[in-house]
This record gives structure tokens, C-alpha cells and sequence, in this order.
């Protein structure tokens, strides 16, 4: 049945029509369940896209949780634009708003995002140069300082759509697109933490934090995730493949679940660096600019890996973006 005028925003209603012919599709006698659409009564944070009729929460009719990760898999294929694990009882999904040029799905962190440099000194991710050096993390989960080297995407215009990952105590919020790569705390990984895409991350698992000063990181418990909506996009590469924006450990890289496959494609730009600031040491050149867009040597990479790579391995949004 179509979903008529329940929801705002058309394109959601669409979305939703899909859906729920897929569902019936797959399960015979199982139907799609909306638990929320359009919020009249305040009972989402005051962020949430459910205000705008572009956010639903969603089941099976059988409240089946095993179904959960194929019912996820059509809502992708429906054509939403976040898709991700809200909570135990439902998954969320919601898409862009129509004027959004954010089209392309890459992995970036907001120009309001903030790093730690060498001084101790906290800076714009919009502002970083390459002589920089921000605070990240090695193999070992240890905190160190590593080179910024540049920008993977660099887009002060676009609105684009980020997923918000908070934690409680202590107090962080990191802001990021779906299929950037975060750090969660991962007890049989040899270095007590994995990569995972931004939207895999639920309340209640944990991610890796730096503890100020002491320059140590720790695993903080996930108290909720939220999308928001911001101006701005910007992918920071340093040296060492990681980064900590917000007090929050990231990997410099997205769209491929494999945060050492990524760092190993980006070896001839590290490589480049090191050349490029033994010619021309800081100070003594322009190597610091950078033109907005799509860095020409990450495009090639997400092309070259769409022919090589099964694309079970890229992001669900990443597809389009490598198409």
C-alpha cells in the first residue's frame, strides 16, 4: 500500500513505496513497519531529520531482529541515502534534501571539525596546510604527531549531509559522512581497535578517544548517533593514515572497509611529500594550495578500485560516487 501523505517530504514517500514492495518481495506475508515518521510530538533530539519528513524509522511487521541486516540492505537498494543501525529496536533511514547537491559519496569530516596540533594549539580542519602536523595515532593505538599532507576533498560550498557520533563521559561529538572510517574498540584486534564505515557505528559500542593533554586514548561507550546537515566538506590526509578530529580517533580515508588497503594506495602520495618538502622546505613555496574538488590521485584510486574490487567491498553510497 502506498504511503500517501504520512511523511513530508516526497522523496521519502517514494522511498518507502520501494521498500515495502521489496519486503514483501523477500518474506512473503512479512510487511514493512514504520515506528516513526514525521515527529509532531518532540520526542527526537532537535537535530533530527524526522522534524523535516525525511527521516523513518523502520521493522518488519514480524519484529524479526535477524531480518534486520537484509531489511538494511533494501533500504539502500530503495534508494535511501543513510541507511545505519539507530538502535537494538529499529533501523533508521532518511535521505538528502532535494536541493542537495551532495550527490557524490566520499569521506569527509566538516570545516567545523577541529584538530590538535604540534603546540597544542586546536585548528579548523578548513584552515590545515601542509606544514602542519596534527595529532593522529600509529598501528600500535599510540598517540603521535604526523604530517598533514593534503586534502583528499576540499569543498567549502557543499551542503552535505554527516552522521554525528556522541559519547557522554567524557563529552565528544565527532561529525562525519557515512562512509568515512572511524575507530571502534575491537578486543581481538592486535592494536584494541578496528575501522568500521561511520554508519555501522550504534549506541553502545565504543570509540577511541584522546584524553586531552596526557596524550593517551581510551575506548568511550557510543551514547547516540544523529544526522545534521552542514556547509562544508574537507578529507585531511597525514602521513600516518589517521587523525584525531574532535578528541575522536578517525582513519584519513573512506568508501573501501579496509583502512590498511587504503593506506597502502596512498603510499606514492606519501612518498610525493617527502620529495616535495625536501625541495621546497616551508615557507619557500606554494605547495600548501590546493584547488577545491576531488583530489585527482583519490579519484583515480576509487575508479581504479571500482574495476578491481567486488563491490561488496565499497560503501553502499559508495557505489554511485564510483560509477
Amino acid at each position: 500500500m502506498p504511503f500517501l501523505n504520512l511523511f513530508g517530504h516526497s522523496r521519502c514517500k517514494d522511498k518507502l513505496n520501494a521498500l515495502a514492495i521489496s519486503v514483501m518481495n523477500q518474506w512473503p506475508g512479512v510487511k514493512l513497519r514504520v515506528t516513526e515518521g514525521w515527529d509532531e510530538d518532540g520526542h527526537h533530539f532537535e537535530e533530527s531529520l524526522h522534524y523535516e519528513g525525511r527521516a523513518v524509522d523502520i521493522t518488519t511487521s514480524d519484529r524479526d531482529k535477524s531480518k534486520y541486516g537484509m531489511l538494511s540492505r533494501l533500504a539502500v537498494e530503495a534508494g535511501f541515502d543513510w541507511v545505519y543501525y539507530e538502535s537494538k529496536a529499529h533501523i533508521h533511514c532518511s535521505v538528502k534534501a532535494e536541493n542537495s547537491v551532495a550527490a557524490k559519496s566520499g569521506g569527509c569530516f566538516p570545516g567545523s571539525g577541529t584538530v590538535t596540533l604540534a603546540d597544542g594549539r586546536r585548528k579548523h580542519i578548513k584552515d590545515l596546510k601542509v606544514s602542519d602536523r596534527v595529532l593522529a595515532a600509529d598501528e600500535e593505538g599510540n598517540v603521535i604527531l604526523s604530517d598533514f599532507i593534503m586534502f583528499m576533498d576540499h569543498d567549502p560550498t557543499t551542503r552535505r549531509q554527516f552522521i554525528v557520533i556522541e559519547t557522554s563521559e567524557p563529552f565528544t561529538k565527532l561529525t562525519l559522512t557515512a562512509a568515512h572510517l572511524v575507530f571502534i574498540g575491537n578486543a581481538s584486534a592486535s592494536s584494541g581497535m578496528t575501522a568500521t564505515f561511520a554508519s555501522n557505528v550504534k549506541p553502545g559500542d565504543t570509540v577511541i578517544v584522546s584524553e586531552g593533554t596526557s596524550k593517551t586514548l581510551k575506548s568511550v561507550p557510543v551514547k547516540r548517533i544523529y544526522t545534521e546537515e552542514q556547509k562544508g566538506s574537507y578529507a585531511p590526509v597525514t602521513a600516518h593514515g589517521t587523525i584525531i578530529v574532535d578528541q575522536v580517533l578517525a582513519s584519513c580515508y573512506a568508501v573501501i572497509e579496509n583502512h590498511k588497503w587504503a593506506h597502502w594506495a596512498f603510499a606514492p602520495v606519501r612518498l610525493s611529500h617527502k620529495l616535495m618538502t625536501w625541495l621546497f622546505p616551508a615557507g619557500d613555496s606554494n605547495v600548501t594550495f590546493q584547488e577545491d574538488g576531488i583530489h585527482w590521485y583519490s579519484n583515480m584510486l576509487f575508479h581504479i578500485g571500482s574495476w578491481l574490487l567486488d563491490r561488496d567491498s565499497f560503501h553502499p553510497l559508495g557505489i554511485s560516487y564510483l560509477s
